[in-house]
């Protein structure tokens, strides 16, 4: 493998981790206390008003910068910065003009797009959310041209800083707001207009980071950039299907959440308030699932420009390692934590949302498993993208959309299932797309990744990991006298517990089975260390 194309990667990478893992506490010390504050009830206006958020999101920023990022590499690989320039000033209007768009559709519809969602009462929620759009789209095109040269500082720290102030305003007005007596979907708006606040903030330092960093000096023999239609002909060529795959899932999950309500209501017998009740616990537990593909994102977007850049010098055996190594370092990631959230589901819920809905464990059970899938999903539509490939992505994602949809309808009509059917049918959503880009990976390169071999250590090591979690957990709660007639304080004592003793097994399972190699360690910042603690050679 060439040594720099997988050090800048997984550089890249380990930069975006450090921040994914600080934008997640920051994170929790926001939701979690939100979730307190606002209650089940209150959750659901937030979770009703970001779903619609994130489909013009993903239509406006899913793409894209995926495309610019590419087009960048392209460029920089060849040694063509007048390119470069040219190519960001086109994508950096277009980006503009999306954002504002999208903008305008929140600002003007709020109480239409809440109406169609089941809950008019988000409508504040969506209208205050209506001007992140445009600021996301404008951080986002910044973004696209520091990764396609695979420098991942300024996506890490305008991260850092978005959840920083999303935090201290989302959480400062969401108690103010419930403190002087508001109701919940004021006080649910003033906790969502926190991410505006977020996005004003990562805009900021961007453009400061752009123009210090790169400079548009003039070039001592410049190349001839192509015309700036061939250059936006490109970027909606790459970017689009790319859109439209994630805007379809991303669709796909409103009418989900839409599906929800109206099914729970509809066809499974509970009322307007217990199904708010039920969906605003769905929410929460959300936060938590969302954790294990958070720390693959900062692979998916690291690993594209270097492998694009493999694919343009036709080095596709060395494009095919380094999505191996992704996907090893992935898999050593996300399944200790997807099975991790599913044998402590109960203790994690009860800690992190205490006095939530009893359906809260077993709903998390069920997404702890999803998870897995979730992010070898992401991983492998990434791979997919990166070698030009980006229109199976959308097949496999509409077609596991559809499965979602389909599980849904019947299983939350069911009132013994009721709102565990939404797990079960995000569940089987992800193993389809999962089986479907395996087999586009196979299908499409020269040079496809071994996902099974792959992940087949770390999918071991995870597994003994689980069983030593589940039996310290209900060894110690049972001498304890029962989970159930656990305090607080205890049961968080017995989570932690039993969290300290996975992670040692866990590590322990790991250098047995050399899940990971010391090349990959080697790679990562002090993975030497790493390595020679876990006694991997």
């Amino acid at each position: 493998m060439q040594e720099r194309s997988k050090q800048n990667y997984l550089h890249g990478a380990a930069i975006l981790t450090a921040g994914v893992i600080i934008t997640k506490i920051l994170g929790a010390i926001y939701k979690i206390p939100l979730g307190n504050i606002l209650g089940d009830e209150g959750y659901a206006h937030f979770m009703v008003a970001y779903s619609i958020y994130n489909v013009f999101l993903t239509l406006s920023t899913a793409g894209l910068p995926v495309a610019l990022s590419r087009m960048i590499s392209v460029a920089d690989t060849l040694n063509r910065p007048m390119q470069m320039r040219r190519t960001f000033h086109v994508a950096f209007v277009a980006f503009a003009c999306i954002g504002l768009l999208s903008s305008l559709a929140m600002f003007l519809y709020p109480t239409e797009l809440a109406a169609a969602m089941n809950d008019v009462e988000a409508a504040q929620s969506i209208w205050a959310l209506s001007p992140a759009m445009f600021l996301v789209c404008m951080t986002s095109a910044y973004k696209g041209y520091a990764q396609g040269q695979s420098n991942m500082k300024p996506t890490t720290v305008s991260q850092v800083l978005d959840v920083l102030a999303k935090t201290i305003v989302g959480l400062t007005l969401a108690w103010y707001f419930t403190r002087i007596g508001k109701s919940l979907p004021i006080a649910s708006a003033g906790a969502i207009f926190g991410v505006t606040a977020g996005s004003v903030a990562a805009l900021i330092y961007i453009v400061i980071y752009k123009h210090r960093h790169y400079p548009e000096y003039a070039v001592s023999n410049p190349d001839v950039p192509e015309s700036a239609g061939r250059i936006l002909g490109t970027l909606l060529r790459i970017g689009i299907p790319i859109t439209l795959g994630s805007c379809v899932l991303s669709l796909i999950n409103l009418i989900d959440a839409q599906l929800v309500l109206n099914r729970l209501q509809t066809a499974a017998g509970f009322s307007y308030y217990d199904a708010k009740v039920l969906y605003g616990i769905y929410g929460k537990v959300q936060t938590l699932y969302n954790l294990p593909g958070a720390f693959i994102v900062p692979l998916t977007i690291s690993i594209i420009p270097s492998i694009t850049s493999l694919v343009v010098r036709e080095k596709h055996d060395e494009a095919g390692e380094v999505a191996e190594s992704a996907l090893r370092i992935s898999g050593v990631i996300s399944l200790p934590m997807g099975i991790g959230l599913t044998v402590l589901a109960y203790p994690i819920v009860n800690v992190v949302y205490r006095g939530s809905n009893a359906a809260g464990p077993g709903l998390l059970a069920l997404l702890g498993v999803a998870a897995i899938f979730v992010c070898l999903a992401q991983m492998t539509t990434a791979v997919l993208q990166a070698t030009g490939n980006e229109l199976y992505p959308i097949l496999s994602m509409v077609t596991g959309g559809v499965v979602k949809v389909l599980v849904n309808w019947f299983l939350v009509a069911d009132p013994a299932v009721n709102i565990h059917g939404a797990p079960i049918g995000t569940l089987a959503c992800y193993l389809v797309m999962c089986a479907m880009n395996c087999a586009f990976l196979r299908a499409r390169l020269r040079r496809a990744p071994r996902v099974v071999r792959v992940l087949l250590r770390p999918a071991a090591s995870a597994l003994v990991m689980g069983a030593a979690a589940w039996c310290a957990y209900h060894a110690l709660a049972a001498a304890l006298g029962g989970a159930a007639a656990l305090s607080w304080r205890a049961l968080a004592a017995v989570m932690l517990a039993a969290i300290v003793a996975a992670a040692a097994v866990y590590a322990a399972a790991v250098s047995l089975t050399r899940a990971v190699t010391a090349e990959d360690l080697k790679l990562i910042p002090r993975g030497e260390k790493m390595a020679k603690w876990l006694h991997i050679r």
